[in-house]
């Protein structure tokens, strides 16, 4: 499996792929065990940080290995022509996360799109990571549970009313946060190292991961 850094901004995504759908579902404290938690109080919920990997038999110091803090930001999402575009102010990052249809129909539909289409997850293994929506509005996180063969069919789509937010365990599958509306600012905030584990849809299944965005 190459290590070379997916192209986020143009990636090469064949035409005819098929769908998978990732089944919406209400987040819910019971719903959300494995994954993660729901958050009323963004400030004073805790990351976790998971310490650095022993290299070989010696095993890291207790006290060091996971002093790298947390960094925050913005997470901004929002529509352009057919495109689901991404910026996270809070690791400098710079996105087009999806599409409204598949990307060689090229049309920019009437009105908020009900779908987005995903070309690539990944998970954090370095820490959790926490979004607060800033307008208090719905949105939605597909997420599948830890493990490095994850494929399409293993996704939810986590749909949230907006008056609370969600922190995600370290490892957990997901590609950002996604507003039930035209555009949407969420509060972030993750392990500093970030560290990112990717699973391109397109090349390694043939697939684009369907996410609904409304119930």
């Amino acid at each position: 499996m190459s290590a070379t850094a997916p192209d986020y901004l143009d990636p090469r995504v064949p035409p005819g792929l098929r769908l998978a759908t990732a089944p919406l579902v209400a987040a819910t404290a019971e719903n959300l065990r494995g994954y993660g938690e729901l958050v009323a109080d963004a400030k004073a919920h805790r990351i976790e940080i998971v310490r650095w990997p022993a290299q070989g038999w010696r095993p890291v110091d207790t006290d060091s290995g996971d002093e790298g803090g947390t960094t925050e930001g913005i997470f901004h999402a929002w529509w352009e022509e057919g495109r689901l575009m991404g910026r996270n102010e809070a690791v400098g990052g710079h996105y087009l996360l999806g599409w409204s249809d598949p990307p060689e129909r090229a049309a920019q539909p009437a009105g908020t799109p009900v779908r987005v289409l995903l070309w690539h997850a990944n998970y954090h293994p370095d820490g959790g990571q926490l979004f607060f929506p800033l307008e208090r509005k719905p949105f939605v996180v597909p997420m599948a549970l830890p493990g490095d063969d994850v494929k399409p069919e293993h996704f939810k789509t986590f749909w949230f009313e907006g008056s609370a937010g969600l922190y995600m365990h370290p490892n957990v599958w997901h590609e950002g946060v996604f507003p039930c509306a035209a555009a949407g600012r969420f509060f972030d905030r993750q392990g500093r190292v970030h560290a990112r584990v990717s699973v391109d849809f397109a090349k390694e299944f043939g697939a684009l991961l369907e996410v609904p965005l409304a119930r």
